[in-house]
């Protein structure tokens, strides 16, 4: 049965003889070198040396006997630590022999369940007329011209064009946009914005304060009060043009209207492909966690956790947000991602196991496939992406993370996959 910790600790001892030995080697390397008064460099006696730098000698003979003695144990056990081994516990007294333990952390040991045959249930996913559609009144949306309103009051629908200030509340970087428009009723917009702007005409000032829920979508306003100054400098309406081959060449390269819906469906079913995939590889990354219950090194668990929360960083710092001015408890939001990094560890130590079993290799074919997909997606040669890589040591995290994605390819391949009813009313 297999233990319930990766823990592993070993009881050592380095005989008084090798101690013995090491030391006066120590000393009289030392003797060489020390500079003791009253004696030329070189002259000092070794029992003076001894006494003299006793500590010095400690710390030498301990630093070269102990992780020699450590490395030994760990080969003649078979063990392959995870994590630096740690020594407490030690015993050391001049003469005798060093007693220590050493812990650290090794790979579990399991049996893989019965992986070529796992069961998966995917939702429907076919791309509709309906999904056609609404990507096609989005395109619209989007390709829509601002007729300026004149005469009139703001109205709901209405987009109002304002010279806005918002000042954070408790201080902070203020707001500014010298020409923004606002969905006045609008779903999306804060009700504030609706209830001052409603009625408006051009040229009036408006003053008033919005408070933000925490799970505002814009981390820059999540959580806090901000007081708005806004002057409007006019009152828009959006005009949709005619869906006719017209539009089509206008929005697109199509020619006509039924060719851009026909665009519209293969790209729609590009994007279908991608997410069924991404799917379907988290259903079975989940069966396989479920399969196999071992117990997983914590200190690959504390750095995927660091990982986890690395990634939230970043990704603020691409939205231009500093991640120190957030309201967020760090602490918390890692510790919250315990069970998930624990789950990622398992499942990246049993795809391994899987892909030695099946013999599943990333090959350089498929590495030079995707560097010339990361290519296409920036101003590098594939050379030069390589070469950066390499320098990085991340080409053979590269490696890593192929050989993972086809080992889950050929298990989806070899799954019984079962596609659940459509949800009633929604057409499969």
């Amino acid at each position: 049965m297999a233990e319930a910790t990766c823990r592993r600790e070993l009881e050592l001892e380095i005989s008084a003889e090798e101690v013995s030995k090491a030391t006066e080697k120590v000393a009289k390397e030392l003797s060489r070198v020390a500079r003791v008064p009253g004696f030329r460099p070189g002259k000092a006696p070794v029992t003076l040396i001894k006494r003299r730098f006793a500590e010095e000698i400690k710390g030498e003979v301990l630093q070269s006997l102990v992780p020699e003695t450590v490395e030994k144990a760990v080969a003649e056990q078979k063990l392959t630590p995870v994590s630096q081994p740690q020594v407490d516990k030690l015993d050391y007294n001049e003469g005798q022999a060093i007693k220590f333990r050493a812990v650290f952390e090794v790979l579990p040991e399991f049996e893989l369940g019965n992986y070529k045959q796992l069961e998966i249930e995917m939702p429907p996913m076919d791309v509709t007329d309906e999904d056609v559609a609404k990507a096609l009144e989005e395109t619209r949306e989007r390709a829509a011209a601002f007729a300026p309103v004149e005469g009139r009051a703001v109205e709901n629908g209405d987009f109002v064009q304002l010279k806005l200030i918002g000042t954070p509340e408790g201080g902070g970087d203020p707001l500014q946009a010298d020409n923004v428009l606002c969905h006045v009723g609008a779903e999306e917009t804060m009700e504030p914005f609706n209830e001052n702007l409603r009625g408006a005409n051009v040229g009036d000032h408006k003053e008033f304060a919005v408070e933000y829920p925490a799970d505002y979508p814009d981390p820059k306003l999540a959580g806090k009060k901000f007081n708005y100054s806004a002057d409007v400098l006019g009152i828009k309406t959006k005009k949709l043009a005619e869906l006719n081959d017209e539009f089509a060449k206008d929005v697109s390269d199509a020619t006509s209207l039924d060719e851009l819906k026909t665009k519209i469906r293969e790209s729609l079913e590009h994007e279908r492909n991608h997410r069924q995939k991404d799917l379907q590889r988290e259903k079975i990354i989940a069966e396989l966690i479920k399969l196999n219950d071992f117990p997983v090194p914590e200190s690959l668990v504390e750095h995927q956790m660091d990982a986890r929360l690395e990634r939230v960083v970043r990704s603020l710092a691409q939205q231009g947000v500093d991640p120190r001015a957030v309201n967020v408890d760090w602490v918390t939001l890692r510790n919250r991602q315990a069970e998930r990094a624990k789950d990622d560890v398992k499942a990246e130590l049993i795809v391994d196991r899987i892909a030695s079993a099946e013999s599943i290799d990333a090959t350089e074919e498929d590495v030079t496939h995707e560097l010339e997909h990361v290519a296409g997606h920036s101003n590098e040669s594939v050379d030069a992406i390589r070469a950066r890589l390499t320098k990085q040591g991340a080409l053979d995290r590269m490696k890593a993370k192929l050989r993972s994605d086809k080992t889950l390819d050929w298990l989806a391949q070899n799954a019984k996959i079962r596609m659940a009813a459509a949800a009633a009313g929604k057409p499969a």
